[in-house]
């Protein structure tokens, strides 16, 4: 199967650099990504926005004459989301990554914006539970290598159209909400959760990680999402 790993903020492709052999040794092909704008000053990234990001994904998918398997971490989901709603025909399992489908007209959040740009805020900006498996080493690594993103991209609304997209099948691999927590949002949505609850055929997988397994155990984010390929 063809794997389309999508990054989240500030990540680019080398970021799946330790999942990706995972992947392989089950005979899977990974297409790790770096998105559009990212790393670029504000001169030239101001005009991208997230339907240029989802548009890079679908040419992705467009690249292969069969169906793909789609993977986004963190923000990178609502990318992976609004592909999957692009091209429901196409893509055989969206897996997300320590995140949730958005529903129409969702965005990622909001960062500050320095000089243009949105860079790394840095990890106090994140919650115990989504670092806390991070070692102080792996932290500095992973900082030197963080890139800024486009300005727009964080806040820009992603419009959805297709319900097509809540037949595909969907893979939760998460490592900060228990399963039980996900069950319950599911049971009683609120607005932002409307496309989870809609989903067709979901599986929900517990990590025993934070919010960054590529980094603290990308060994087994990547048996993980072979699995759920599987």
């Amino acid at each position: 199967m063809d794997i389309i790993l999508i990054p989240g903020l500030w990540l680019d492709a080398a970021t799946w650099d330790d999942v990706v052999p995972g992947l392989e040794a089950a005979g899977h092909t990974a297409h790790p990504l770096t998105m559009p704008g990212v790393g670029e000053p504000a001169e030239r990234s101001a005009d991208i926005g997230i339907a240029d990001w989802v548009a890079a994904v679908v040419a992705e998918i467009d690249c292969f004459p069969g169906d793909v398997v789609v993977v986004g971490h963190s923000g990178g989901g609502n990318v992976a989301w609004g592909a999957a709603d692009a091209r429901p025909g196409r893509v055989a399992r969206v897996i997300f990554v320590d995140t949730f489908p958005p529903s129409d007209g969702g965005s990622i959040w909001e960062f500050p914006v320095v000089d243009g740009v949105v860079p790394f805020p840095g990890w106090d900006a994140f919650e115990d539970a989504e670092v806390g498996d991070l070692d102080e080493q792996t932290r500095a690594d992973a900082a030197s290598r963080a890139l800024s993103v486009p300005a727009r991209v964080p806040t820009d609304p992603l419009p959805l159209a297709d319900p097509g997209r809540y037949a595909i099948p969907v893979t939760m691999l998460t490592g900060t909400m228990p399963a039980a927590d996900l069950s319950a949002i599911r049971a009683q949505p609120a607005p932002w959760a409307a496309d989870l609850a809609a989903l067709e055929d979901l599986t929900i997988v517990e990590l025993s990680s934070g919010h960054w397994p590529q980094f603290s155990q990308p060994a087994e984010l990547g048996r993980a999402i072979a699995a759920a390929v599987r």
